[in-house]
């Protein structure tokens, strides 16, 4: 007996170690992917992502673990999870977290994105405020450009939104904002600014109660709380607002009952609201009409103080894509003007991380006071 529960146990041990001690995802140089899963139970193993992927086939080692490859990867930052017997896995491995999503990252070459050496860095900042729309103490991260804590210059501000699932760390993390706006900055491509980055996640008992509540706390809590804290210039002219996903639904939510505050505004890969076919999916009701009137009744004053509304979309396979293109014909039939690229790769930090790129040398170049 003793000898069984020995061997029992170094069993029990051997295992665990295995599942505490593989890579469930590694990078080759060749831009091969490797993934890994501990599953000795399974029968079948499948990778899901939003991104679209060619089929990885998974083999099963003596020790229970999965092994697959994904081969000739573009750089870029991926989300995924595991499909184990057709029940949903979040990977318990993953080196790099997006929250509660899985996420690799291929680097090949130094670009944008990149953390570089002969470039000057800026310092992000972790503050704490006192929320009276939630009655509760928050989060929020801020950026600011080398030299700021010694300059008494007052800078433009602008205000980054995440999306869904994710928190204030997710620009900064998955989006690199960090190391964009440096480089942007270190080749004069950019104004001098500061990024502040909320926690637009707002837990509510409704399916899109987080939206409508972040709007009051933006204005009523957090600028101010910036205004206050930093040096920051503090007309509509001298603010910016970019949201991507459930971040550009708050963005829109924000302009549509306070179209005088930001003068630069991006959308990416959301729309305001829901397509038809998203909606009927989820058995959502929402009044199009209703929207038509609101976006109608918000053009004059928003086409006074706007210079630049810049829409995105990551391609026809951006799940956001039907939402995104029903509000650019709400704005055209309101007569609002903006600016819409599409580019291809899905609803993923690889989109919007291009997409901060390019629409981050645009804001505060035509400032009027």
């Amino acid at each position: 007996m003793k000898k069984i529960f020995i061997s029992f146990l170094f069993n029990l041990i051997f295992h665990q170690l295995i599942a505490q001690n593989y890579l469930s995802t590694e990078v080759y140089p060749d831009k091969k992917v490797a993934f890994r899963i501990y599953a000795p139970d399974a029968s079948h193993i499948e990778l899901k992502s939003y991104d679209k992927w060619d089929k990885v086939d998974f083999i099963k080692d003596s020790t229970g673990v999965w092994e697959g490859f994904w081969y000739n990867v573009e750089d870029g930052i991926y989300t995924y999870y595991f499909e184990v017997d057709g029940m949903k896995v979040v990977d318990p491995q993953s080196p790099l977290m997006r929250e509660s999503t899985p996420t690799f990252e291929v680097k090949t070459k130094e670009n944008f994105y990149s953390l570089k050496e002969n470039v000057k860095h800026g310092a992000l900042s972790k503050r704490y405020y006192y929320s009276s729309t939630l009655q509760e103490t928050r989060r929020l991260h801020v950026w600011t450009p080398f030299g700021y804590e010694k300059s008494i210059e007052e800078l433009p501000v602008l205000y980054l939104i995440h999306g869904g699932g994710g928190n204030d760390l997710s620009w900064s993390n998955a989006g690199c904002t960090g190391n964009i706006l440096d480089n942007l900055l270190a080749e004069g491509k950019i104004e001098p600014m500061v990024v502040v980055m909320p926690n637009g996640t707002i837990e509510t008992e409704h399916i899109l109660g987080r939206v409508p509540i972040f709007k009051d706390e933006l204005i009523n809590d957090i600028i101010p709380f910036i205004e206050y804290t930093y040096k920051v210039k503090t007309t509509s002219s001298q603010r910016a607002i970019i949201g991507l996903s459930m971040g550009g639904l708050e963005t829109l939510e924000v302009i549509m009952y306070h179209p005088d505050q930001f003068d630069y505004v991006g959308v990416l890969s959301s729309g305001w609201w829901l397509s038809d076919t998203w909606k009927k999916a989820r058995g959502i009701v929402d009044d199009k009409a209703l929207r038509e009137r609101q976006v109608k009744a918000i053009s004059n004053s928003f086409n006074k103080h706007n210079k630049l509304l810049y829409f995105t979309q990551g391609g026809q396979e951006d799940h956001a894509y039907d939402n995104g293109m029903e509000t650019l014909a709400l704005f055209d039939k309101a007569g609002i003007s903006y600016q819409f690229k599409s580019t291809s790769g899905g609803h993923t930090y690889k989109v919007w991380r291009e997409n901060l790129l390019m629409i981050a040398p645009l804001l505060f170049k035509d400032l009027d006071d």
